[in-house]
């Protein structure tokens, strides 16, 4: 490591202020910060809130990622391997046929990010923050294996520049940018989103195996929904089982419910990811999935036991990783409480009330982004006119 060092230190003078390539500062300053603790102290944004360096602050969400990602390696080829032969294939082979199919998928995301990023870093002056480490991960984690490459460009594309630059960069932003890229990408092609032939990636021209369908857990409740049927087990082809280790369709790195709690146990432990957030989550998701279970009336989502909500679709993985962003949720202790457990009460309320889009946790997690601010704000006053209060007395 002190050779490399010693080797940055001789180029430096070359990209710094008077040198012959001092246009290109920020992009030099990204690639010494990405490979060494940077000098400097961060002097706005959400993250001057903590002493915790914001690299490795980042480094620890990719690596509570990470049990995610390699489950949906496996399952990518899993779920492929029904599809063609109807048996499951071996551990290396679905791997592999995972790796084949998400590994583009990722280039693309920090490829078309980070440049985006270096860009307005060059344009403003501005060195390049670490935070699209996490974006760049999550994109792909969020997104459908059969969605093309081209759609995920552009979705990155403006999820950076909309969602984050036109706000002024890392810790300004008001929406979480992974989220506005599969948002962008629902609204704007819904049938690569959603839909049962986009949650398994098949070779071109293959045919699938007699009786095998693509749907989703959602999907299918929603068909349910839509028919007026009420809730049974076997409306769900996978058991409740299968939902919780993964072994089931979805987004790449949504499907494990297992996957998800080893990351928020690496976030909790290393002070992270906010705990509070989490668990008022699933709360919230419990209370509103309760009301619907007594309320008495019919049909299979209002009929179906509340902790269903938390293993099914990608509810846990927003819960843990997308809720606790630490730009775009509430910063608040009273208000984390509140943030969270509004987007467990949307999730399930979106998908009761809206079987054409049955995930919920999304859309969930981006209204409360824009309303964080406003229950800050509440819990601050709320504390105000207490002291003021105690004052007067």
């Amino acid at each position: 490591m002190k050779f490399l060092r010693d080797q940055i230190d001789k180029l430096k003078p070359t990209f710094s202020e008077g040198g012959k390539l001092s246009f290109l500062h920020s992009t030099f300053d990204a690639f010494e910060t990405f490979l060494f603790v940077p000098n400097h102290t961060t002097q706005s944004g959400s993250h001057i809130r903590d002493g915790i360096d914001l690299k490795r602050t980042m480094f620890i969400v990719i690596i509570a990622m990470l049990p995610a990602l390699m489950f949906g390696l496996w399952n990518v080829g899993h779920q492929q391997s029904l599809a063609l032969t109807g048996t499951d294939g071996s551990l290396w082979d679905n791997f592999f046929v995972g790796l084949i199919q998400t590994l583009p998928i990722i280039i693309v995301s920090y490829g078309v990010g980070l440049g985006i990023e270096m860009g307005f870093a060059q344009f403003r002056g501005h060195p390049v923050n670490e935070g699209f480490l996490v974006t760049g991960m999550l994109i792909p984690l969020c997104m459908p294996p059969d969605v093309p490459l081209w759609m995920v460009g552009l979705a990155t594309a403006f999820s950076v520049v909309i969602g984050k630059e036109v706000f002024g960069g890392t810790g300004m932003n008001l929406l979480n940018p992974a989220l506005t890229a599969r948002m962008f990408l629902y609204i704007g092609y819904p049938s690569s989103m959603s839909g049962d032939s986009v949650w398994t990636f098949l070779p071109e021209g293959s045919k699938t195996v007699d009786g095998y369908s693509g749907a989703t857990n959602l999907g299918e409740l929603a068909s349910a929904t839509a028919e007026g049927k009420s809730w049974s087990d076997d409306i769900l082809s996978a058991s409740i089982m299968d939902s919780f280790w993964g072994n089931i369709q979805g987004s790449i790195g949504e499907t494990s419910v297992v996957a998800c709690l080893i990351g928020a146990v690496i976030l909790i432990s290393a002070g992270v990811g906010s705990w509070k957030i989490m668990l008022s989550t699933i709360l919230g998701g419990l209370f509103m999935g309760w009301i619907f279970n007594i309320s008495g009336a019919d049909g299979a989502y209002m009929d179906m036991p509340a902790y269903y909500h938390l293993i099914i679709g990608g509810f846990m993985f927003g819960a843990i990783f997308m809720t606790t962003d630490p730009v775009s949720a509430a910063q608040t202790e009273k208000g984390k409480w509140i943030y969270g457990f509004l987007i467990g009460v949307l999730t399930v309320l979106i998908r009761v009330f809206n079987p054409g889009y049955p995930e919920g946790i999304m859309m969930a997690i981006l209204l409360m982004n824009v309303f964080a601010p406003l229950i800050d704000y509440y819990v601050v006053q709320s504390n105000i006119k207490t002291r003021l209060n105690r004052v007067k007395v």
